[in-house]
């Protein structure tokens, strides 16, 4: 038994019980272990829920940064990003609702530790929009708005995509670009 099989168990308890519900003894039942020996790998459940996020955004931040180093319109590197973020959330389904649903549940010392590297994911959307529009791709003046909202659409995704749906992943980070980009709105 290895700390990342602890993490791997710990974060599919955590999205079916949520943080609060889900118990040590229910992790160590996860990996076939004692409570007490899982207390070799781990020191706390607030140890696991941190870890949990660093990796996640450990993670997004690696697949974004591939993403916007990319030497692409803005455009494109937008509609880049969107897709890779959200086929991220689906391959990581468990890790991915335990970052957005769950870091709440951290505790002050642990939150204080975990918001940097959070608003750092954040900024580099931001960046992402700000480039677009210093491009004159976008007229978005509010960098902040923008990729807040980008995000609060594309973490929504969580709640009710199925990969047994009619789209896949990608196919719904098209149409959320296509919408982000284009709006609701017919052109002339």
């Amino acid at each position: 038994m290895n700390r990342d099989h602890i993490l791997e168990a710990a974060a599919q308890i955590f999205r079916q019980k949520g943080f609060h519900l889900a118990s040590m003894q229910d992790i160590a039942e996860a990996v076939n272990l004692q409570k007490a020996s899982l207390y070799h790998h781990v020191s706390s459940k607030q140890e696991i829920l941190l870890a949990l996020l660093d990796q996640a955004l450990d993670l997004l931040t690696e697949r974004l940064l591939l993403v916007i180093q990319q030497d692409l319109p803005a455009d494109e590197k937008l509609r880049a990003a969107v897709r890779c973020y959200l086929e991220a959330l689906a391959e990581h389904s468990d890790l991915a609702s335990v970052m957005i649903l769950e870091y709440r549940s951290l505790d002050p010392e642990n939150l204080a530790r975990h918001v940097p590297r959070r608003d750092h994911f954040e900024r580099m959307w931001r960046d992402l929009v700000k480039e677009g529009t210093n491009s004159g791709k976008f007229c978005m003046t509010d960098s902040t708005m923008a990729a807040r909202t980008l995000l609060g659409v594309m973490n929504w995704t969580i709640t009710w995509y199925r990969p047994t749906g009619p789209l896949t992943m990608g196919q719904i980070a098209d149409q959320i670009t296509s919408l982000f980009l284009n709006g609701l709105l017919c052109r002339p």
